[in-house]
């Protein structure tokens, strides 16, 4: 017999919003011989729960777990509620919380009358209800259906973690399907996967519903599986049919034929879930993304130019008032955005591009007559992140906005309120980063926008490419469709300044300046094994200088292993915020959040404007002691903005003194120290190096394996993801 707790519960320590519970339960049972010593007394349990009714009884089947800091506890696997078999108990039941407005004298009325078996008696019907004088039907129909509700949702959780899925999984299933589970889970178990349960986490547990190898419903959700694994890891807007056919039948491995894997697809484009363009295969919602951008850059190609009278004599006076002389790339760049209905303006760091974009709003305003107020109504300045957003607006002195941000996000629905139905009335949209944009977000954006707005795509295509599929500036450049600036002079630096040196090389490739010495940059040698010492030993000389780490960042390619993102913010938390008596701090799995610590955020939360890649320090920990939440709470300065975790968000952030190339893109910093080892080898390649470059403003320190650098420059077979916008677009 599985190792089992009876008790009765009495109070809830912690609740995340997807079920997991930390509680408190009194032992009246238990076969563990261990716990003995808690019958009649209480023990700390955790797991993911439905609900959990204080002073309900629950047989609870689980482990014992030591807890390092908190004893012993009691992780709950599998949980079922115990119904009250005394009249006492059947009285507390229905005098609980899940009965609203019965209270103990009606629960004791109805006990009276029903006698021990009332809660059987109220499920068989209601209007055995009506025995008790002047009790409503309605109130008996309300009783009866909340009784019903309760042990149709407790039966369903508890048959869904029977056949193998966790508490956690059975949870989230029956919050999205609620009294449609069970038919759900007999039509087609693998529909589960639109709650987050991987194909490959279902089909483990198929066999439990005697579903084969063969059938029809796993080698279509296995092929969809495989088609949207592939979109999202490789980049690809869509896939060849001998790769999809080739991966399935590494996964399926029953020998399907070719013409009855055809049919398969076929059926799939029936429910509306891929599309086969010419024996391109795409995932439905990618294909009407690529098509919707194609047809709408053709449409702003065909906007007439816009005539300016006096747009060279503003700007000249815009050269005298802002002290620069633009060079006559650089105005055709700004001429060029003020009149067409798309254009491009790209090129690599200390080019001007961001010289060139005020200059455009400075001069859109002038032309055009209008008011800060009026201006911000007109033109919307965007970023793919919250880092490159505020560089934005620094630099232009103008609001701008994440995409997310201006399309207005909206987390429970998972849609944007900006869309084809609901559209933004901007005139004119500048969008920096956009080599970080992807296909999906250009889609949303497009329709959120009126046929008629300007719009200006500012990026480098030598940076890395965007997370989502496609890889849209680099297609729209090599169209020639748009007109297209690229800048080459280097400005930003000033004089002397090596670092966009150094990147203008690696962008063609050359590796003679990798071990050059300047003001601004060096490389200093050093094996795979002294990289920690070496990164920890430059960190505490800029701490004694008192450098200030808004002014620093470190960056590396990879998370793991031993010159890995994980273990290096160790070391330097110890290096700029070490353990003090007077410094809160809080233990999140191995991780030590601290009072003043350098974190980042991992994911987009746009209602609280703090979006993926922003970077804060926490100002605050609250211990569930004296918070008024209850919970343990971390408390986020992003430059202002303060954004208060919960122990459900925690994971949303990382400690952030050296972070990853990508999370870097759309953001500068004035110092940038980068380590490069061969440790690294499988993401050095020339992209990624130049990307993490271009984030220095002043200065650049590198270290480690001269080899490696001189091997992700020479390195450029770096995967070339599928699209065919460049071909639409040529239609």
């Amino acid at each position: 017999m599985k190792d089992y707790i009876k008790g009765k519960y009495k109070s809830t320590i912690f609740r995340s919003e997807k079920g997991y519970t930390i509680g408190i339960v009194k032992v009246l049972e238990t076969n563990i011989e261990a716990l003995q010593d808690f019958l009649n007394r209480t023990i700390t349990i955790t797991g993911y729960f439905f609900e959990l009714n204080e002073n309900d009884n629950y047989i609870l089947y689980g482990e014992i777990v030591d807890h390092p800091r908190y004893g012993r506890q009691f992780n709950v696997l599998e949980s079922e509620k115990l119904k009250p078999t005394d009249k006492d108990g059947i009285i507390e039941f229905l005098a609980s919380d899940l009965f609203p407005g019965v209270g103990e004298k009606m629960a004791t009325k109805i006990v009276d009358a029903l006698g021990i078996n009332a809660l059987d008696l109220i499920l068989e019907d209601h209007n055995n209800l009506l025995k008790i004088p002047k009790f409503s039907v309605k109130k008996a129909k309300q009783i009866h259906d909340i009784l019903s509700n309760y042990e149709n949702s407790h039966q369903t959780i508890v048959y869904l973690c029977d056949i193998g899925f966790s508490s956690n999984e059975a949870l989230n299933i029956y919050n999205s399907y609620r009294n449609r589970t069970l038919d759900v889970l007999n039509e087609n178990i693998y529909d589960f996967t639109s709650v987050d349960i991987s194909f490959l986490r279902i089909d483990n547990i198929r066999s439990k519903l005697e579903i084969k190898d063969t059938d029809e419903r796993r080698i279509k959700a296995c092929i969809y599986y495989i088609m949207r694994n592939l979109t999202y890891q490789n980049g690809d807007t869509y896939l060849e049919f001998a790769n999809i056919y080739e991966e399935t039948q590494k996964y399926l491995n029953i020998g399907i034929g070719e013409s009855d894997f055809v049919e398969y697809l076929k059926q799939l484009a029936k429910e509306n879930l891929i599309y086969n363009d010419s024996e391109k295969y795409y995932l439905k919602e990618i294909f009407n993304a690529e098509v919707n951008i194609s047809s709408r850059i053709k449409d702003l190609i065909k906007i007439p130019k816009k005539k300016y009278k006096n747009l060279k004599h503003y700007l000249d006076e815009i050269e005298v008032v802002n002290n620069i002389k633009y060079n006559s790339k650089q105005k055709e760049a700004i001429m060029s955005g003020l009149t067409s209905g798309i254009s491009i303006i790209t090129g690599g760091p200390g080019t001007g591009k961001t010289t060139i974009i005020k200059a455009i709003v400075e001069l859109y305003q002038i032309l055009n007559n209008l008011s800060y107020e009026a201006l911000m109504e007109e033109m919307a300045l965007l970023a793919p992140t919250g880092r490159a957003s505020k560089r934005l607006s620094e630099s232009t002195n103008v609001g701008a906005k994440t995409i997310h941000r201006f399309l207005k996000w909206h987390k429970e629905a998972n849609s944007f309120e900006i869309n084809e139905y609901n559209k933004d009335f901007s005139k004119f949209i500048i969008i920096d980063e956009f080599s970080m944009v992807d296909i999906n977000l250009f889609d949303s954006l497009l329709k959120g926008l009126t046929r008629d707005v300007q719009i200006i795509l500012v990026g480098d295509y030598n940076q890395l490419p965007s997370v989502g599929p496609g890889m849209l500036l680099k297609d729209l450049i090599d169209s020639n469709l748009i007109n297209t600036i690229s800048l080459d002079l280097l400005y930003r630096q000033g004089k002397g300044s090596f670092i966009p040196v150094l990147a203008d090389s690696i962008k063609k490739g050359d590796e003679s300046n990798i071990l050059a010495k300047a003001n601004d940059y060096c490389f200093l040698e050093c094996s795979k094994n002294g990289i920690r010492t070496s990164v920890r030993n430059i960190c505490e000389q800029l701490a004694k200088k008192e450098i200030s780490l808004t002014d620093l960042e470190l960056l590396a390619p990879m998370y793991k292993g031993l010159n890995g993102i994980d273990i290096l913010n160790k070391d330097l938390q110890e290096v700029f915020n070490p353990y003090s008596d007077s410094k809160e701090e809080i233990s999140v799995g191995d991780t030590i959040f601290r009072v003043n610590d350098k974190v980042i955020q991992l994911v987009n939360m746009p209602d609280d404007n703090v979006f993926n890649g922003d970077i804060g320090y926490i100002k605050e920990i609250n211990k569930s002691s004296v918070s008024a939440s209850k919970k343990n709470e971390i408390v986020v300065n992003y430059d202002g903005n303060y954004v208060t975790y919960l122990p459900k968000d925690f994971n949303k952030i990382k400690h952030a003194y050296i972070i990853s190339i990508h999370k870097s893109q759309g953001s500068e910093f004035p110092i940038v120290i980068m380590p490069i080892t061969m440790d690294y080898k499988k993401m050095l390649y020339r992209k990624l190096i130049y990307t993490g470059i271009t984030r220095a403003k002043s200065k650049l320190i590198m270290l480690g394996e001269s080899s490696a650098f001189t091997y992700s420059i020479e390195n450029t077979n770096e995967y070339v993801r599928k699209t065919a916008l460049l071909e639409r677009l040529k239609m």
